[in-house]
């Protein structure tokens, strides 16, 4: 069964509340308020269910809006998610100032498909039907409901058109792209109550994906997690609704107070809330007056409402038009009437918004709509070079040049799929195919678990062997540069280091030993001073067993300088040739692997060994003995038990 949400529009009093109770048999007129003025306040809700034309069956959600003025904002809460409007129109007095205002809406929110119907026809005679319709047709001429779309006369209280009126809402729903029900769910609240045995209950039009009993959700914001008790479509009881379905869940773990319109209800952990969105505006020809820079407006967006500032300046496509002198500043900028531009919008409140989204703004006050648009971008990065450009790949709707310009952006460090279901409300299984064709080609690279643009990889990669090299050539003396300076050096985080350094290292461009890295085939470059000093060092510690001299007293006879003698030293501490025991004391490898055989010997004849032993053992002074206790100590070759050692 296919399932389309049709919503109304017009005018007050125009017969939308009734047109849908002749058709349903619901009164979606809810409130006792509504039913004592005979006017619609709020959101009303109906169903019924044709015959489509390939034999299924078409099942068919109305959303009754109110025409009033006063409740335009209630309107728009309604009107976002529909999928087939039906414009009403009252024969008897034609298009008035709400017919406009809805109808405007209409256009920027994107709908596509409708059906405009003459309501009252029984009240006026053949000749002021057919001026009505005259009238109707241009001021729908260029527009969505322009011919082809029908225009059908009907009257709610004799039935006249009404069998005509239910063969072209067959008809346009065959027109209507199915939602995307294998999407992330996601549904915008329009209702909270509370109903007895039950608990809370929410309704909306579920905008994608699927909801099933059971299912584990978050409501944004706040960031609250939920369960689905229970599932209904069109008030009967379901084992799940998907996108394009008007649907009430039954909610644990949070109650009435702690819900409202305008939150949504969508999978966990997956997206967040934004306070910034950049988007592309439109403000409507009939707009009293230029939209001026920082100006603030009411925002709406599906059933979300809040304030926002508008920002103009640096995202100018056209025309916008400075205000006076071309030297105006971008305080001073503005968007002329039936001009379109990017903008960016700063929320007062914070809201999940993701690309693709239709809002509309309404002037601040006097409060009356003149403008909308749709999101771009809800994740900008600040201070981005090259935005203009960015926001326009964005707006041409090429998935793959999207999800290219999303990872170039990140630069260096790149984006993980993760975010980018994030940023673009896309699924991973949608974006790795998305990407399959840049991934083979090298436009983009995968490193671990991060996506970075092709190009920005070589440049990554030519920065690391650079510095690489470069650090050889500052330090002759030195094997190759510590992993974590170099990572620190080149500015990135362990994530995209770690892989890149192992595909370098795979490449053969560059060698690890222990935690250096170095150039392949790159050693240690010395002058003939240096070498003989390297020698001479180590011949001096070698020669003198355990009895070493103090290292000051051996660079000190060097013919080399003592910032190179002590680089000389740092190599052959770094080479495990010389072992730094104490602050004050460096011995040779071979002394101490004699010292270990030493005491592996004396275990044959002594399980312990206190400082008086191991100095006749050794034959060092106290000035030795302690130091080298204790570095045996550390090296689990003995362990201290009171003033002896036990020998491991």
């Amino acid at each position: 069964m296919r399932s389309i949400i049709v919503g109304t529009a017009g005018h007050i009093d125009h017969g939308k509340t009734a047109l849908v109770k002749t058709l349903t048999g619901i009164d979606a007129d809810r409130l006792e308020e509504e039913k004592r003025r005979g006017i619609t306040i709020d959101l009303g809700f109906a169903h019924m269910e044709l015959p489509a034309f390939d034999g299924e069956t078409l099942r068919l959600g109305f959303v009754d809006v109110p025409g009033h003025e006063r409740f335009v904002r209630n309107m728009l809460a309604g009107v976002g998610g529909i999928d087939l409007v039906l414009l009403a129109i009252a024969a008897d007095e034609g298009v008035m100032p709400q017919t406009r205002e809805h109808f405007d809406i209409l256009q920027l929110l994107g709908v596509q498909h409708g059906i405009t119907v003459l309501t009252k026809s029984d009240t006026v005679d053949a000749e002021t039907l057919d001026v009505v319709r005259l009238e109707v047709e241009e001021f729908l001429r260029g527009t969505f409901l322009d011919c082809p779309a029908p225009i059908i006369a009907v009257s709610s209280l004799t039935g006249f058109g009404l069998d005509e009126l239910k063969r072209g809402m067959v008809a346009a729903a065959g027109q209507v792209q199915p939602r995307d029900s294998h999407a992330i769910a996601r549904l915008p609240i329009d209702r909270v109550f509370t109903m007895k045995g039950f608990g809370t209950v929410v309704t909306g039009t579920l905008a994608s994906g699927t909801i099933r009993r059971e299912d584990e959700l978050e409501v944004l914001p706040p960031g609250s997690r939920v369960r689905v008790r229970g599932v209904q479509v069109h008030g009967v009881s379901a084992d799940a609704a998907s996108a394009g379905q008007r649907t009430a869940l039954n909610l644990s773990g949070v109650s009435k107070d702690e819900l409202s319109r305008g939150m949504t209800l969508t999978a966990r952990s997956l997206w967040n809330t934004t306070s910034r969105a950049d988007v592309r505006l439109r403000l409507l020809a009939a707009a009293p007056r230029a939209l001026k820079n920082h100006a603030r407006v009411h925002f709406h967006s599906y059933t979300m409402e809040t304030t926002a500032q508008i920002v103009l300046a640096g995202l100018k496509t056209a025309p916008v038009a400075p205000s006076g002198s071309k030297t105006a500043s971008s305080a001073q900028m503005e968007l002329l009437p039936g001009g379109e531009t990017f903008a960016r919008l700063k929320l007062s409140e914070a809201a999940l918004l993701l690309p693709g989204d239709r809002f509309i703004i309404r002037q601040f006050s006097p409060v009356v709509t003149i403008g909308g648009g749709v999101v771009l971008d809800a994740a900008p990065v600040p201070h981005m070079p090259g935005h203009a450009e960015f926001l326009k790949t964005l707006a041409g709707g090429n998935a793959e040049a999207i999800l290219r310009a999303r990872v170039a952006r990140r630069r260096q460090e790149g984006i993980s799929i993760p975010h980018l279901v994030a940023e673009t409300g896309w699924t991973q299984t949608q974006i790795q195919k998305h990407l399959a064709a840049a991934l083979k080609s090298g436009e983009v690279v995968q490193v671990g678990q991060r996506l970075l643009d092709g190009r920005g990889v070589e440049e990554l990669r030519s920065r690391v062997v650079s510095c690489v090299g470069a650090f050889h050539k500052k330090n002759p003396l030195v094997g190759g540069i510590n992993k974590e300076e170099l990572r620190e050096q080149i500015g990135v985080s362990s994530e995209v280091f770690e892989p890149l350094v192992s595909l370098l290292i795979h490449d053969q461009k560059l060698e690890l030993a222990a935690d250096t890295l170095r150039l392949p085939g790159q050693g240690v470059v010395m002058k003939y001073e240096e070498a003989e000093s390297k020698r001479e060092i180590e011949e001096a510690f070698a020669s003198a067993g355990l009895q070493v001299p103090a290292l000051k007293e051996v660079l000190a006879a060097l013919k080399v300088d003592k910032t190179r003698a002590q680089k000389i030293v740092t190599l052959l501490l770094r080479d495990r040739v010389l072992v730094k025991v104490s602050d004050e004391l460096i011995f040779h490898r071979m002394a101490l692997d004699s010292l270990r055989r030493q005491v592996a010997a004396y275990r044959t004849k002594s399980a312990k060994i206190d400082v008086a032993a191991f100095k006749e053992m050794t034959g060092v002074t106290r000035k030795y003995a302690i130091p080298l206790l204790e570095y045996l100590d550390r090296e689990r070759v003995t362990r201290r038990v009171g003033d002896a050692r036990e020998i491991l």
